[in-house]
């Protein structure tokens, strides 16, 4: 069904692209359906250097794509979008991940959660696995244990107190959470972890988070780096070390078991790319925090 507020809040949609022009193409595509009307499209290309912004723009002329020049990292790629939709007068901020596709009603369901409650700050989607979309990836977002040093995705509803961030491969945020909270960090988190970052920083200001469970998105995950990649343990890692640095009573219990538990992990698998990584990336996290 389509809209029917009587003020339709302006969104403007998010793509950051690297690389990886065939995902967003295909995410486009499927944003044409939305039922939602009052909505811009901006792609942001974050520095690739293939033929991306030629094959997106042929694919859709009508999107204008934001040129950074270089690779800034996702919080930073997502910034000059970001900046760009408050310039525009935007009232929300759709951050969607590239690797993603979506149901027509996605956007009109968020839009509903975030109108009926003010003290909504941002609002997530119910995340499924684009290649086995009968699985759920993550219900909206989940939590952070400060025991382990670890992550969970969230698979059903849960108590708000529980929901502890929101993942960013789709995410709408209100435009005065914005203003009062700022931007993603990118002098911290240059690639993962800056959605929790955000997510904490949010409900520290007394903003609340919530999940849209008519807000369906298929979602790739990890295309821009690849799943079990040495990039992806590196910048994990030093997102995660630089996270707990910053949130954790005594950080170095979370990040000793949090990292001993991943190097374990690459032992087993004999994965010496990945364990030297994530060293790596350890490192690089306790030389820098924001």
């Amino acid at each position: 069904m389509a809209s029917t507020y009587k003020y339709s809040p302006l969104v403007i949609v998010i793509l950051l692209n690297w690389h990886g022009w065939q995902n967003t193409t295909a995410c486009l595509d499927s944003l044409v359906s939305l039922d939602y009307t009052n909505y811009r499209v901006r792609v942001v290309d974050n520095g690739s250097t293939d033929d991306s912004v030629a094959r997106i723009r042929a694919a859709h002329p009508e999107v204008p794509i934001l040129e950074t020049g270089r690779n800034l990292g996702f919080s930073g790629g997502c910034n000059v979008g970001i900046r760009r939709a408050l310039e525009e007068g935007a009232d929300y901020i759709w951050l969607l991940n590239n690797d993603t596709t979506v149901d027509p009603h996605a956007l009109t369901a968020m839009i509903a959660v975030a109108e009926t409650d003010p003290g909504v700050g941002a609002v997530g989607s119910v995340l499924y696995y684009l290649d086995n979309p009968k699985d759920i990836q993550a219900w909206g977002g989940g939590s952070v244990c400060f025991w382990s040093g670890r992550t969970r995705h969230h698979l059903g509803p849960v108590p708000g107190a529980r929901l502890h961030y929101l993942t960013a491969a789709s995410i709408l945020l209100r435009r005065r959470a914005l203003e009062e909270v700022g931007l993603l960090d990118e002098n911290t988190f240059f690639m993962y972890w800056e959605d929790t970052d955000f997510s904490f920083r949010l409900r520290k200001a007394g903003w609340r988070l919530a999940v849209a469970d008519q807000s369906i998105v298929l979602h790739r995950e990890h295309a821009a780096t690849g799943k079990g990649s040495p990039l992806l343990d590196y910048y994990f890692n030093a997102s995660a070390v630089r996270f707990f640095r910053r949130y954790a009573l005594i950080p170095a219990w979370p990040i000793s078991i949090g990292v001993l538990g991943r190097l374990a992990k690459r032992v087993l698998r004999c994965n010496l790319p990945g364990f030297v990584a994530t060293l790596r990336g350890t490192y690089a996290g306790m030389r820098k925090i924001g």
